[in-house]
């Protein structure tokens, strides 16, 4: 792990700990305080079934859509090829789910601004550098959650902190995490594993998230900060929407 920066102040996601208004990066949802569950959206060009040997998340999704997609949306052509893979995943694993690569980008810009808060930004292999981590979790705006793992995923030995562009804390990733990219490893600065891991999360969580309650649940599931579900939904709208009359 990188050196822990201490500006940084992120959603926590999967975590007991929430943080209190006004001690967050992520933008300010606005009205309705009540989540509207986005439809499902799904790449129009998925082509490849999950085989192996695993190759990642990027490979289950047409190039050529994602740079489409990332062109309407202003999402980053890396995290599209993430997003799109992982709602080709899941369409091919956990088919009852119907989860859209559109719910998962309203949680990775509500955590990171798809991996770019801080100046960060995400490589061809899925790392995402410099590395991004949340504040201690030291009970003065969140709840008190004391270290976990000795430091080993965030990097502090004292308290836990939010780790990655999903933001998971360190019990959650040992519980959820995923390997996304296909280079054997399982890593939550890695985008893909990352996606993947709140991919299978929200299909547990919520089990058929085409149902609007299902959907919502596995939002609350994730973060339940009340503002969190109505971003979430926002920008859930708002990239299918864009992709739709771009």
């Amino acid at each position: 792990m990188g050196a822990v920066r201490r500006s940084l102040l992120l959603v926590p996601a999967l975590a007991v700990a929430l943080v209190l208004p006004g001690c967050t990066t992520s933008p300010e949802p606005s009205e309705p305080e009540t989540a509207e569950a986005p439809a499902k959206a799904t790449p129009e060009a998925a082509i490849a079934p999950v085989v192996e040997p695993w190759a990642g998340l990027p490979t289950l999704v047409d190039a050529d859509w994602a740079a489409k997609a990332a062109a309407a949306t202003g999402i980053p052509d890396r995290a599209m090829l993430a997003y799109g893979g992982a709602a080709v995943y899941v369409a091919n694993q956990n088919p009852g789910c119907n989860l859209g690569w559109n719910t998962l980008a309203g949680i990775g810009e509500m955590e990171s601004h798809h991996g770019t808060i801080d100046g960060s930004s995400i490589g061809a292999d899925g790392l995402v550098t410099p590395p991004i981590l949340g504040i201690a979790l030291d009970g003065s705006s969140t709840n008190e959650i004391p270290d976990s793992d000795q430091g080993a995923i965030d990097g502090d030995a004292t308290w836990d902190r939010a780790v990655g562009p999903l933001q998971f804390i360190p019990d959650s990733w040992r519980n959820w995490g995923a390997d996304g990219s296909g280079d054997g490893k399982v890593d939550p600065q890695n985008f893909d594993d990352a996606v993947l891991a709140t991919a299978n999360y929200l299909c547990h969580a919520g089990g058929d998230l085409s149902v609007p309650d299902n959907w919502r649940m596995a939002i609350a599931a994730y973060n339940d900060a009340a503002p969190y579900a109505v971003g979430v939904s926002e920008y859930a709208i708002r990239y299918s929407n864009d992709l739709a009359t771009g």
